[in-house]
C-alpha cells in the first residue's frame, strides 16, 4: 500500500505536469498527499521541516547560476552576437547541410553557456528559413534543435556549464571536467548517432516526396524570411563564449589553490560577538567557477556592444530574471518533492528494488533516468535521486573502488535520457516555439531521447572494458 501511495504521487505530479500544471504549486500538493495517506498528522511538520528547507537549500545553492546564465544568454542575444554566430556558423558549414548547420549552432551556443531555452527561441528562425530554403520537412525542426542543444553538449561534453553538469559536483565533490574521455566518448556516440538518424529521416521524406510543408498540416509560427542585416564579426560575437569556457576552466583549478579546504570569517554584528562562518570550499567550487565564468562572459559582451543592449537591457533583463526564477523554483520545487517522498515509507520499496541492481553504475543510471522521465526534468529528477541515494552511489563507488568521477558523469548523463518526455516543459516549449503539435513532431525527439538513453550504458560499458574515465 505504501508502494502504491508513492507510484500514485509520482503519477499525479506527471499527469498534472502534462497538462501543463506549475509544478511550483503542484510538487508540494502531491508530496503532502502521499504523507497524508501515509501519516496523516505528519503532513505539516514534513512541510516546515523537510519540503521548504530542502527548496531553500536548492535554490541557495543554484539560484546564481540559473540567474547568470540567463541573464548572459539575454545580452548574448541583445547584443546581435547570437545572429552573427549562427550566420557564420552556417555560411561555414554550408546551407546544403541544414541539419548539421543547426546542430552545430545549439552545440555552440549551450556548451558555451547560453540557456537552452534561449537556444530555442535564437536558432529557430534560422532553422525555419534553412529547411525551407532546402525543402526539408518542418517536422523535423524539433528533433534537430533537441539533438543539439538537449543532449551532448548539456550534460556529457566535460565542461558545460548547463545544470544538469553542475548539481552531481555539490553530492560528489568532483568539478564539471569530470570524466572527461567517457564524457566525449558519449557525446561523439549521441551526434554520430544522432545526425544519422536524423538524416535517414531527410531521406526517407524526400523519397516520398515530402517537402517543407506537410500535407494537410497547416504552417503557423512561421518566422520572417532572415534578411541580411548588418552584423558582428563572428569572432567578436563568439569571445564571450570562448571566455565563459576558459575562465570557467582557469576557476576551477585556481579556487581550491586559493581558498584552501574551507574558508572562515567571524561577520561584524553588535552587541555580543557572532559565531565563525564556516564555508567548506569544495562542495562550492565548481559552482563558484561557473558562476565567475558567467560574470566574466557577461562583462565582456557588455564591453564589446555595451551601447547595443543597454537600448532593450532593462526588458530583456526583466524577462532574463522572470525565467531564472521561474526554472530555478520549478527545479527546487520538484527537489522539495522528492526530498518527501524519499522520507516515505513507500519509497524504501522503490530503494530496495533498485538496489536489486547489482552494478552500481548501471544502478545509478537507472534511478536517475527514471526520475528525470517522471518528473519531465533533468535537473529535477536528478536533484531527487541524489538527495536520495547519493551516500550509497557514494559507498558503491568505494566498495567497487570505481572513481566518484564516472559516478558524476553517468548520473549527468542519464539525467538528460528520458527527461524528454511529452510532459518535460524544454520539450512544450519548443513545439510551442516552432508552432508543431507532438503528433506531428514528437516521434523524432522522443527518438533521440533513445540514443540519449542508450549512450549512457554505452558510456559504462566503455569504462568496464577499458578503464577510462
Amino acid at each position: 500500500m505504501n508502494f502504491l501511495i508513492v507510484l500514485a504521487s509520482l503519477c499525479f505530479l506527471m499527469f498534472v505536469a502534462y497538462r501543463g500544471y506549475s509544478v511550483i504549486l503542484f510538487a508540494p500538493v502531491a508530496a503532502l498527499g502521499a504523507v497524508l495517506l501515509t501519516d496523516p498528522g505528519m503532513v505539516a511538520p514534513m512541510f516546515t521541516g523537510l519540503f521548504m528547507p530542502k527548496m531553500v537549500v536548492f535554490v541557495q545553492n543554484y539560484f546564481p547560476v540559473f540567474l547568470l546564465g540567463a541573464l548572459f544568454g539575454k545580452v548574448i542575444e541583445l547584443s546581435g552576437f547570437s545572429k552573427a554566430i549562427v550566420a557564420a556558423v552556417i555560411d561555414f558549414v554550408g546551407r546544403e547541410r541544414a541539419i548539421l548547420s543547426i546542430v552545430v549552432v545549439c552545440a555552440l551556443l549551450t556548451y558555451f553557456g547560453v540557456s537552452l531555452f534561449v537556444v530555442v527561441f535564437a536558432v529557430y528562425p534560422f532553422a525555419a528559413e534553412l529547411f525551407r530554403q532546402s525543402d526539408i520537412p518542418k517536422r523535423l525542426i524539433p528533433g534537430t534543435i533537441a539533438l543539439g542543444s538537449f543532449t551532448f553538449t548539456m550534460d556529457s561534453l566535460p565542461g558545460t556549464p548547463q545544470i544538469q553538469n553542475i548539481i552531481p559536483t555539490t553530492f560528489f565533490k568532483t568539478d564539471i571536467y569530470a570524466a572527461p574521455i567517457l564524457g566525449t566518448i558519449g557525446a561523439i556516440f549521441i551526434l554520430v548517432v544522432g545526425l544519422s538518424y536524423l538524416e535517414w529521416r531527410r531521406r526517407v521524406a524526400a523519397q516520398a516526396g515530402e517537402g517543407y510543408a506537410m500535407k494537410g498540416v497547416e504552417l503557423v509560427n512561421e518566422p520572417a524570411a532572415f534578411e541580411h542585416e548588418k552584423l558582428a564579426n563572428p569572432l567578436l560575437a563568439i569571445s564571450p563564449l570562448i571566455m565563459v569556457g576558459v575562465m570557467n576552466y582557469v576557476f576551477t583549478k585556481m579556487i581550491p589553490l586559493f581558498y584552501g579546504d574551507k574558508v572562515q570569517f567571524v561577520p561584524a554584528a553588535v552587541g555580543k560577538a557572532a559565531a565563525p562562518v564556516v564555508q567548506s570550499v569544495k562542495g562550492v567550487a565548481a559552482l563558484w567557477a561557473v558562476e565567475g565564468a558567467l560574470l566574466v562572459g557577461i562583462l565582456i559582451v557588455f564591453l564589446f556592444a555595451g551601447r547595443t543592449v543597454m537600448e532593450k537591457f532593462s526588458e530583456g533583463s526583466k524577462s532574463a530574471i522572470a525565467g531564472a526564477l521561474l526554472a530555478s523554483m520549478n527545479t527546487a520545487s520538484e527537489y522539495g518533492f522528492g526530498s518527501i517522498i524519499a522520507a516515505l515509507p513507500g519509497f524504501i520499496v522503490v530503494a530496495n528494488g533498485l538496489a536489486a541492481i547489482p552494478n552500481p553504475l548501471v544502478n545509478e543510471a537507472i534511478t536517475v533516468t527514471s526520475l528525470a522521465g517522471i518528473t519531465g526534468s533533468a535537473s529535477g529528477g536528478m536533484g531527487i535521486a541524489l538527495a536520495a541515494m547519493a551516500d550509497t552511489f557514494i559507498q558503491s563507488a568505494q566498495a567497487a573502488g570505481i572513481p566518484l568521477e564516472v559516478f558524476h558523469r553517468v548520473a549527468s548523463m542519464a539525467s538528460g535520457g528520458m527527461d524528454t518526455l511529452p510532459h518535460n516543459g524544454a520539450v512544450i516549449t519548443l513545439l510551442m516555439v516552432t508552432g508543431l503539435t507532438h503528433r506531428v513532431s514528437y516521434k523524432d525527439i522522443f527518438a533521440i531521447t533513445c540514443i540519449k538513453t542508450f549512450a549512457v550504458f554505452v558510456v559504462i560499458a566503455v569504462y568496464y572494458m577499458t578503464g577510462l574515465v
